[in-house]
């Protein structure tokens, strides 16, 4: 008997306001401890919490993306519960009506096939604040920076069935909030955390089994590792004969393991009901079209975009469009390098998607932290197009480049000398010397091997230092031995 695993996300996104969600304290990443916590924060007595504006704007702009339902009218409730780090005994969040409701985000499986993954909401809520584990011998601190930072939790439908699968959804959530620009995606500083889902059923069954919640993942490379090891440990409990306890559980990257972190619990053990301090939110249809007209260009019809305009594969657009940063590096190259976007953009993203990345993955380096910017690599791209340089000489030129020999592609080639030799008297010296040298290879190919020519274009290549223009070496031996 087979399994089919079910999975469903719960993705928190820190919304990128410069305020927290009910009070005017910041929320920059890494101040002193409890030195951006407010007495709303902190829930003093005789203070009450105020709605950010710029929350509200963002939600809206997120459900418009996933085209989903925008409530006109979304209520704030208190979610009870105790720990050190949420100092009021609640979580003001939202459950009986949340402010996005509904919508889908489609991925791409691994093999190619397209898969259309269910919302089921997306409410607002405010942070908790962090236990410090380490920062005291024997005892643990708090830090209270983060709570009150504003937070979207979006809930997908259980329409998962793998790991690989899991993973794309959070991906592709994550570029699209990166593009509509609410939040930073920084998973390191704990901007967008994974929270999952898993059970397993058998195949032939409708209903799910027992599911455990895998909290606060941020990496994707974890996530899917979490999942997968989860996974096969329900089959095993099942197999075996139990049941799978209903829990909530950490992943132990170290160990490539999840561990029971406690029982998990229900909606009702959290005791909700509306916060009396906040207002419901309203928002009007015209509210929500300004959102929509002032959406940006998203992942997915920047993708088109790019197959269409630069001509370039649904891979290498993909790959461009990852994220914003990308984006823009790969555009800014292309006008750098000339006005024919249809000729210029794939040898553009070739270098960006090959030599650059390969670089950026070696230093683990971002796109914005490049060694080389997106005018020297137009700048090397005309060169090859133009002729000046070949293709094997222009890897010389990029890693110049790289290395911050000179400040263009122009400057290395002039520096080294490296300009493309074109004059045909001159090559057809090279095409006389090897054909002279390798009368083997000569009589191969006048045998009708004609495989050969490539060792005789590369023998050409080599005494010219590279230098000589491939398409005239290949047209001059071929004239030369027919």
């Amino acid at each position: 008997m087979s399994w089919q695993p079910v999975i469903g996300l719960e993705i928190h996104m820190q919304l990128a306001t410069a305020s927290k969600i009910f009070s005017a304290a910041p929320t920059a990443y890494g101040a002193p401890p409890n030195s951006q916590a407010s007495a709303v924060d902190i829930a003093l007595p005789g203070v009450l919490p105020v709605i950010n504006a710029d929350v509200i704007r963002m939600a809206m702009r997120f459900g418009v993306a996933i085209d989903a339902d925008i409530a006109p009218r979304s209520v704030f409730e208190r979610k009870h519960y105790f720990y050190p780090d949420l100092p009021k005994g609640y979580q003001i969040s939202q459950l009986a009506l949340p402010i996005v409701a509904g919508g889908s985000l489609p991925i791409e499986t691994t093999n190619g096939d397209s898969k259309t993954i269910g919302i089921t909401r997306a409410h607002l809520e405010e942070d908790a604040g962090k236990s410090l584990h380490d920062a005291f011998d024997g005892a643990t601190g708090i830090d209270l920076n983060r709570a009150g930072t504003p937070l979207i939790e979006c809930v997908s439908e259980p329409d998962i069935r793998s790991a690989a699968e899991a993973a794309a959804y959070a991906r592709r959530l994550h570029t699209l909030v990166r593009y509509l620009g609410i939040c930073d995606g920084n998973m390191a500083e704990g901007s967008f955390r994974v929270d999952a889902n898993v059970s397993v059923r058998r195949s032939d069954s409708a209903e799910f089994g027992t599911r455990t919640e895998i909290k606060n993942v941020n990496s994707f490379r974890f996530l899917e590792q979490a999942i997968d090891f989860e996974i096969e440990r329900q089959i095993d409990i099942r197999e075996s004969g139990a049941a799978v306890p209903q829990q909530t559980r950490l992943f132990d990257p170290e160990r490539g393991e999840t561990r029971a972190m406690r029982s998990k619990e229900e909606a009702h053990d959290y005791r909700y009901f509306p916060d009396p301090d906040l207002l419901p939110v309203v928002v009007t249809a015209d509210d929500i079209e300004r959102e929509r007209q002032a959406m940006p260009e998203l992942p997915a019809a920047k993708n088109k975009r790019f197959e269409n305009q630069y001509a370039l594969s649904h891979a290498d657009a993909a790959a461009l469009t990852t994220n914003p940063e990308t984006a823009d590096y790969f555009e800014a190259a292309v006008t750098a390098a000339g006005d024919a976007p249809t000729t210029l953009g794939r040898p553009a993203a070739n270098w960006i998607n090959g030599e650059l990345a390969s670089v950026l993955n070696r230093t683990g380096t971002s796109i914005t932290e490049a060694p080389v910017t997106a005018t020297q690599i137009g700048g090397l791209v005309q060169r090859i197009a133009d002729d000046t340089i070949s293709g094997k000489i222009a890897k010389q030129v990029f890693d110049a480049l790289v290395a911050g020999e000179a400040e263009t592609a122009d400057a290395v080639i002039e520096a080294r000398g490296l300009k493309q030799i074109t004059d045909t008297g001159e090559i057809a010296g090279y095409v006389d010397q090897v054909i002279a040298d390798n009368p083997d290879q000569v009589a191969q190919y006048q045998a009708g091997k004609t495989k050969v020519m490539g060792f005789l274009v590369g023998q050409v290549m080599k005494a010219s230092g590279g230098k000589a223009n491939p398409k005239e070496v290949n047209q001059l031996i071929a004239d030369k031995l027919s």
